[in-house]
């Protein structure tokens, strides 16, 4: 009501200077009679309020919808089909409303489309680049000279970009490609650990696994795999000195299941602390490092929130970083 009132507002001040105006005048035409001209204003005036009236009735569903720029535009043509139009530019203004919203839907699904192709691609590619990764790794266990291990360490971090890149990928598809079930946590922490022995071998770096016997947790196996291959990859990373240790923790608080992991690195600066989530985030560590992506740790939080895991993380600066992934009770 209030949008057609501003809009209708020239109008009514056009229509009472156009009154003002004729009653001067007849006034100095030399007619006096005032109650025949407030008779006149009168229906004059009725006049004008019906026509208004029935411009705001016609219209009423244009105005109610306008006075809601931010609500989502499909129920906005559902309202227009019900109520048919009743003036010529209503029913312009529906008809380039249908038109644009059909070309919207078009190009929106045209998007995902590509969209998703585009993401079909790049798992594709990432899994026949695993291919051959896996038989140069083959050929190499036969071998134990220096060069060979330069290049299995090599392999090993292109192998994790790959999984950086097809993790990232499927994120958006989450619901599709995962299985809940009952894990044993110091399992699953010793089995990713074993997978990243080449890394605990190349820096020197001893993990060490204190976990409860009999702790087992509700989760889905490969993303908490590949969640904790993550946090194992950034902690050795950040640990510079030799001989270091990398220490797992896992124990009950209260009804959840909480699992520590401890490294003795360079720490993160507390200006950094609240971006390390962040997409793309490299902070002063990575600047210095030149290794880090930025997707590590997103992509840690943003499986673990899937998961419905709690995530913390606490550092302090020349003492090392402490990560925290809480399991509530099914």
């Amino acid at each position: 009501m209030k949008l057609f009132l501003r809009e209708q507002r020239p109008l009514i001040f056009v229509y009472i200077a156009q009154l003002l105006i004729i009653t001067l005048v007849y006034w100095l035409d030399g007619y006096r009679n005032m109650s025949v001209s407030i008779y006149a204003c009168l229906i004059s005036g009725c006049l004008l309020a019906g026509y208004l009236i029935f411009r705001y009735v016609a219209n009423r569903s244009f105005y109610k919808r306008l006075e809601q720029p931010h609500a989502s535009p499909e129920p906005f043509q559902k309202e227009f089909s019900r109520e048919p139009s009743q003036t010529p530019l209503a029913e312009a203004l529906q008809q380039v409303l249908r038109s644009q919203f059909r070309h919207y839907t078009t190009d929106l699904h045209n998007y995902k489309h590509r969209i998703e192709s585009h993401i079909q691609f790049i798992n594709q590619w990432a899994h026949q680049m695993k291919t051959p990764i896996s038989v140069i790794h083959l050929i190499l266990q036969k071998k134990d000279d220096p060069d060979s291990t330069a290049i299995g360490d090599e392999l090993d971090r292109l192998k994790k970009g790959l999984d950086l890149v097809l993790y990232s990928a499927r994120l958006d598809t989450f619901e599709r490609d995962f299985y809940v079930e009952t894990l044993q946590l110091e399992q699953i922490v010793r089995s990713t650990a074993s997978e990243q022995k080449r890394l605990f071998i190349r820096r020197r770096i001893f993990p060490s696994i204190d976990i409860e016997a009999g702790i087992s947790i509700t989760s889905d196996e490969k993303w908490l795999s590949f969640v904790l291959s993550q946090l194992i990859t950034n902690a050795v990373r950040y640990t510079p000195s030799e001989r270091g240790k990398l220490f797992f923790k896992g124990y009950r608080q209260d009804q959840d299941i909480v699992l520590e992991i401890r490294d003795e690195g360079i720490g993160i600066p507390g200006s950094d602390l609240p971006r390390v989530f962040d997409p793309y985030f490299t902070g002063e560590n990575g600047r210095r490092y030149q290794e880090s992506t930025g997707m590590g740790l997103y992509l840690v939080q943003q499986i673990c929130s899937k998961l419905g895991h709690d995530l913390e993380i606490e550092s302090t600066i020349g003492e090392g970083t402490t990560v925290r992934i809480t399991f509530h009770s099914a």
